[in-house]
């Protein structure tokens, strides 16, 4: 089947795609976002989070067919002008990136809670990023790149 989406804001059309193949794939294989990343293929982990028609999605639980005709955002596309998101520049500030595998998806549900809530307590704050598992970091860091990016947004540091 061929497939026609919107990425990012720009449109992409990929040719032959087996119908079981997941957006995941699609994206980082066929299209060329690779910053979704493919770690536990089960929806488990939260590395392949994106939004789908601004619906934060797990990736490689969304079959590609799903996605024809639809707009997607993976965390490349959260840049602003060529420049980092505030929420992508709030991890790197905060030393919230450790090996790197689990920070795309943990930037886009940041990115989604302080869009839906500008300063959310630490339980909200864990509640929106229970769906991302981290192998490297107690999380301390990446709270505070979420603390970080909140009080940014409200002007503050």
């Amino acid at each position: 089947m061929n497939l026609h989406l919107n990425v990012n804001g720009r449109e992409h059309d990929a040719e032959d795609v087996w119908p079981g193949e997941s957006l995941l794939y699609v994206l980082r294989e066929r299209l060329g976002h690779p910053g979704s990343k493919n770690a536990c293929e089960q929806g488990e982990c939260g590395s392949c989070s994106v939004y789908l028609d601004g619906a934060l999605v797990c990736a490689c639980l969304v079959l590609a067919a799903q996605a024809e005709g639809r707009a997607v955002v993976t965390v490349e596309g959260l840049n602003e002008g060529g420049d980092l998101h505030p929420v992508q520049q709030a991890y790197l500030d905060a030393g919230a990136v450790q090996c790197g595998f689990c920070t795309p998806g943990l930037v886009v549900s940041t990115h989604s809670l302080l869009s839906r809530n500008a300063e959310p307590s630490d339980a909200e704050i864990r509640e929106a990023l229970a769906g991302n598992l981290c192998r490297c970091t107690g999380y301390v860091k990446i709270f505070d790149a979420v603390r970080l990016a909140a009080m940014r947004a409200q002007g503050g540091g």
